[in-house]
């Protein structure tokens, strides 16, 4: 099953970073978060990614081009003009066995003209979908288990929004336990991680359409849209505060999406 992964937007609200790269290839830990997102999909067996690319695509082209020479071991032989890859690193890591397509879709498509565009890449069968900026510790074969147990056309996963500030627990005037940043416990939104069949594609009329308006209002409306509910981490890094805050996860080896050994 392929994982149709929409790394195409400008990421106008962390500019800091997306000056010079799209939003995707901004790093948490020394790796662009897209390489986190597909490290959750691929520790849970999800190894074939389609990639929409947009907003300065060629950037994620040339590190995928790259990858492999930067993160393995290699024997150069000058005089024959060849190069040997090593499976491992210098850590004695094996380096990912990852199946990737890169897809222009164009730098002004919306995210529902993404999707559609990458139909042909993803075959006539069950996909999975998600946005290049978010992380989570989901059950990807729940999820899909939950999907197929619905026989709708698709699944969104439902995650508690993050608390934007500290959240104070009180009696009183007296404060009884303060959480830095929890994730809220009640309310439900759209934290992407995907499951679609075929048809919830057809929702999709052109180019400039954004999945998260008329496809998804459609599919809730004709009744063919489920809610998997995640009740673990999720976190977005939509703001150079959120980046920092992935960071400080990371950076403390306690961060929740790293489900990978």
């Amino acid at each position: 099953m392929k994982v149709a992964i929409l790394a195409g937007g400008v990421g106008s609200r962390l500019s800091e970073e997306t000056e010079l790269k799209p939003k995707p290839m901004v790093e948490i830990g020394g790796k662009p978060i897209l390489w986190h997102i597909m490290g959750i999909y691929a520790a849970q067996g999800f190894k074939d990614f389609v990639i929409g690319l947009g907003y300065k695509g060629e950037y994620i082209k040339k590190y995928m081009v790259d990858y492999c020479s930067l993160s393995s071991n290699l024997k150069v032989k000058l005089g024959e003009g060849t190069v040997e890859y090593s499976k491992t690193n210098g850590n004695g890591r094996i380096i990912e066995d990852w199946n990737v397509e890169l897809i222009d879709t164009g730098r002004l498509t919306g995210t529902g003209g993404r999707v559609k565009k990458l139909r042909e890449h993803l075959g006539n069968e069950t996909c999975m979908l998600t946005w290049g900026d978010g992380v989570a510790n989901v059950d990807v074969n729940k999820l899909l288990e939950f999907h197929r147990s619905h026989g709708k056309l698709a699944t969104v996963t439902a995650v508690r929004p993050p608390a934007r500030f500290g959240l104070l627990e009180m009696k009183g005037d007296q404060v009884v336990s303060f959480s830095e940043k929890p994730q809220l416990g009640e309310g439900w939104i759209n934290g992407a991680f995907f499951v679609l069949e075929p048809g919830a594609i057809d929702y999709v009329e052109d180019d400039a359409t954004m999945w998260e308006r008329a496809p998804m209002e459609g599919l809730a409306r004709d009744g063919q849209l489920m809610a998997y509910r995640h009740e673990g981490y999720w976190q977005c890094m939509d703001t150079l505060r959120e980046k920092q805050l992935l960071q400080e996860l990371w950076d403390s080896g306690e961060a929740p999406w790293k489900i990978w050994s």
